[in-house]
């Protein structure tokens, strides 16, 4: 009687496991991808290692994407058919994505055309940050009315990509015109100083402890890093091709580098500022994000419609398909 139940027990188990399998969470949160080629934003099984999901944004392009800090939500910056810095539409407003029911769930609309590019959730004030690149701008946006809060002027033009300190108190931008990094005062919304980079530059991130900010310098192939206690230069990290996208790992220890021309990953060890691996990968790397348990990195591989699963510390790598044009990248949390 015992052996029958316990049969029956697993039988009900795994009917209902079945039956829910396709829209329950995984047990770690999901990967989100911006597939601007695709117009879609996509939802991944970390687990699976599958694209389960890809929601239309109507019709127009999102470059990057951020989740809510409680994985409920994703928010998508409709950019424009556009490169930065180069002719095309402006686009005007950010889509909100229920990531339960993967479905358009809020608009937040500008009164004109801004690029909005870059989304960082600020987890001490609660805030949502964009890059606005038109109006030389961070736009500062309440997640739970969806209305524009007020503004932070960069003192740049093209200020595409944001990141923020993990106190809250300072932003940098990559400014990519220019060639130059914004440093921002967040809660007193003003630019403290600009710092020269080069020619070019492009994507930032920063370290675990908020003491050095990576930029990718785009006239030659190296990493800049700035020392934020003084907001200038520290020094470069050379790379084998031009860098684009960062990521440092959790611990501190290393910083992920995109490397489109022989499309590879370079690992930067922060001890020693130099490359200490390099991980093939399909074409062309664009963004990177750590998952939080600090075990696998992603990067998005724009034309071959990939992204790469790379595991810490073994630098092994699994390919994921993803949509068209995959780039900016986000972890969402488990619910």
């Amino acid at each position: 009687m015992r052996r029958f139940s316990n049969l029956f027990s697993y039988i009900f188990m795994s009917v209902l496991f079945a039956a829910s399998g396709s829209s329950t969470r995984s047990s770690s949160g999901w990967l989100l991808s911006a597939n601007k080629g695709d117009h879609t934003l996509g939802i991944i099984d970390p687990q699976a290692d599958t694209q389960i999901a890809a929601v239309p944004e109507d019709g127009i392009t999102g470059h990057e994407v951020a989740a809510s800090p409680d994985g409920k939500f994703a928010y998508v910056p409709i950019y424009g058919n556009s490169g930065v810095g180069k002719p095309g539409t402006d686009g005007k407003n950010i889509v909100v994505v229920d990531l339960a029911t993967r479905k358009i769930s809020g608009n937040i609309e500008f009164s004109h055309g801004v690029r909005p590019h870059c989304p960082v959730f600020d987890r001490h004030s609660g805030m949502l940050y964009v890059t606005t690149e038109l109006d030389q701008t961070i736009t500062i946006i309440d997640p739970k009315t969806l209305k524009i809060v007020g503004t932070i002027p960069t003192g740049q033009p093209e200020s595409h990509m944001l990141t923020v300190s993990h106190d809250g108190r300072r932003g940098y931008t990559a400014n990519v015109g220019p060639g130059t990094v914004s440093v921002l005062d967040m809660q007193a919304r003003k630019t403290l100083k600009i710092i020269p980079i080069s020619k070019h530059t492009q994507r930032i991130s920063i370290s675990p402890d908020d003491s050095m900010v990576f930029t990718a310098d785009q006239t030659k192939p190296q990493i800049v890093v700035i020392d934020t206690k003084t907001n200038s230069v520290k020094g470069d990290v050379p790379l084998d091709g031009l860098g684009y996208g960062t990521a440092p790992t959790m611990d501190g220890k290393y910083l992920l580098v995109a490397v489109q021309g022989p499309n590879q990953i370079a690992v930067i060890d922060l001890a020693q500022m130099k490359v200490v691996h390099t991980i093939s990968v399909p074409a062309i790397p664009q963004a990177l994000v750590v998952r939080p348990d600090n075990k696998v990195a992603y990067a998005s591989c724009d034309t071959s419609h990939q992204v790469a699963a790379i595991s810490i510390p073994d630098w092994s790598v699994k390919l994921i398909d993803a949509g068209k044009g995959t780039d900016g990248l986000a972890w969402a949390n488990a619910q």
